[in-house]
């Protein structure tokens, strides 16, 4: 498809519905005045190409929608350099994945979140506690007690290792368990893993992805409200293995990720991250973290071979009996 303007020589769409998924530029009218016309570019991930819309994913996550009719020139254009690390700070880093596995309930306490979602997991059943809760810090300990014991639950805070609030826990003699580390890699080269071919994705969990998850028991419900929210959700299901991505902006969690004992040692969850991978680039974003337990070893060495670095590490206090 060609378009001539007389001023500015012939400009040329070299793309077509067979480079979804890839980086491009194009070049779009947006109006004609006086016989000139004005362009607007824009450069991003192909996202989609039909019914005569093309969708194009900035690298900030923004999705820009382009009549077929208006293209005027695109190119597919080399991947984008890729940045060893991203700069972002512990308390964004945890809001983001706070969004990406989402209480049933939250309420803010100063800058703290309250969280709960009927004792589905400790992170979402936990306090978010970074920041200042804006009341003296024994009176917040003793509204999060009150709140989660209205809710029936233990009253768990998320605290960042390095977080001023640890050592003051440390001598109230709140308890320390479930060391865990956030590490974080850039997308592109996860997504050019091997394996994403026979993964396949989908925004709800199939039956056999459920069944394949074990951290359910008897919250079936409870479990169901969170693992669906997030801002863009996929579920992951390959025979052996499981698993389960958010796209939020730049960044994509990997969570959820199990492998069953008989077909572990196979690939299959490189296999499953790779497929995520893949789909978080084609929505714009550059940038993967995860969160593992600090003692998995297995799973900490994985994650090292696909270039994941540590960003920081939290733990979970309670209070002594």
């Amino acid at each position: 498809m060609t378009m001539d303007f007389a001023a500015t020589g012939r400009l040329v769409v070299r793309i077509s519905p067979a480079d979804v998924g890839k980086r491009v530029s194009v070049r779009r009218v947006l109006e004609i005045a006086d016989g000139q016309p004005t362009f607007s570019d824009t450069l991003g991930v192909l996202a989609s190409w039909d019914h005569g819309v093309v969708c194009v994913t900035r690298r900030d996550g923004e999705t820009v929608r382009i009549e077929e009719s208006a293209l005027v020139a695109g190119k597919v254009v080399p991947p984008a350099p890729v940045r060893r690390s991203a700069r972002v700070s512990v308390a964004e880093l945890q809001e983001t994945a706070s969004r990406a596995w989402p209480a049933t309930e939250q309420e803010r306490l100063g800058e703290w979140t309250l969280r709960s979602a009927g004792a589905f997991t400790r992170r979402a059943n936990s306090v978010l506690a970074y920041g200042d809760p804006r009341i003296p810090l024994d009176e917040a300990l003793e509204s999060v007690v009150r709140w989660y014991g209205e809710r029936g639950t233990t009253p768990y805070l998320q605290v960042p290792d390095d977080a001023p609030l640890a050592a003051e826990l440390d001598r109230r003699g709140w308890l320390r368990e479930a060391d865990t580390l956030v590490r974080t890699a850039p997308l592109a080269p996860v997504a050019e893993l091997p394996g994403a071919d026979a993964v396949t994705l989908a925004r709800k969990p199939a039956d056999t992805w459920l069944a394949s998850y074990h951290r359910t028991g008897d919250l079936a419900e409870q479990a169901l409200a969170v693992v669906l929210g997030g801002p863009s959700v996929w579920f992951a299901t390959t025979p052996g293995a499981i698993g389960r991505g958010v796209v939020d902006g730049r960044w994509a969690l990997f969570g959820a990720v199990e492998v069953e004992p008989a077909f572990r040692r196979k690939g299959l969850a490189t296999a499953v991250m790779a497929a995520l991978a893949r789909r978080a680039v084609e929505e714009g974003a550059s940038f993967a973290y995860l969160q593992v337990e600090a003692d998995n070893d297995a799973a900490r060495a994985l994650y090292d071979r696909m270039g994941f670095t540590t960003h920081h590490g939290y733990h979970y206090r309670r209070p002594s009996p």
